[in-house]
């Protein structure tokens, strides 16, 4: 939090101390060039006349200091703009800057005029600045607004695993009476097969009686076989 408002704070200070520095560099009077300065609307027109009229170290200082001058707003203007969409909310907003100056140059201030080709100049520095610094500045800036936890909230370490599998709920894996199996009538029911009186042919009692009633039918039958030869005889 403490750096996010350090960065808002110089930020503020410096396009200050920027707009003091681009009203006297633009607004100051220059009645020695007031009949030799003319309104240009057509692009490129003042950059022809600087390769072609001026020396090699005119014309850089004259489009040089355009750029240099347009450099501030790339670095300044995207932290105090949203951030998205930064980059193009920046080249509007100097467009409308620089517009603006060269209306008042071109009404108001004496040896000055109107000209497209340092609108242009004046846009190209601020892209090359916010390239060049703006871009990083603005991200760290934003970033910090958007999560300032990052910078006073630590972040919580990673436990360790355990060195042992977990057991009961833990795991999933129920353990104890659940883990055991069920014995005697309860394994029976389980596994589909009855258990206690063997099924089947019946033993025991039930086949003693059986053996009985069978014999005494074979003697009924030997008796009366034996009746029928006595009586024939």
């Amino acid at each position: 939090m403490l750096l996010q408002v350090t960065i808002l704070v110089a930020v503020i200070l410096a396009m200050v101390g920027f707009s003091v520095v681009l009203a006297k560099v633009t607004l100051t009077p220059s009645p020695a060039s007031e009949d030799l300065v003319t309104s240009n609307l057509h692009p490129g027109r003042s950059l022809r006349q600087y390769a072609e009229d001026y020396t090699f170290l005119a014309a850089c200082k004259q489009g040089g200091g355009n750029i240099v001058l347009g450099m501030p707003f790339g670095v300044l203007l995207p932290v105090l703009v949203p951030r998205r969409l930064r980059m193009i909310r920046m080249v509007l907003l100097t467009v409308l800057v620089i517009v603006v100056v060269e209306l008042v140059q071109g009404a108001l201030v004496a040896g000055r005029a109107f000209d497209i080709d340092d609108v242009i100049l004046n846009t190209a520095g601020a892209l090359f600045g916010y390239l060049v610094l703006g871009r990083r500045l603005s991200h760290r800036y934003h970033v910090l607004a958007a999560e300032p936890w990052r910078e006073t909230v630590p972040v919580p370490a990673r436990r360790s695993k355990p060195d042992g599998p977990r057991t009961g709920k833990a795991t999933g894996k129920p353990t104890g009476k659940a883990t055991e199996k069920p014995t005697g009538k309860a394994t029976g029911k389980a596994t589909g097969k009855p258990t206690g009186k063997p099924t089947g042919r019946p033993t025991g009692k039930r086949t003693g009686r059986a053996a009985t009633s069978w014999t005494r039918v074979r003697q009924d039958v030997r008796a009366r076989l034996t009746r029928g030869h006595g009586r024939r005889s």
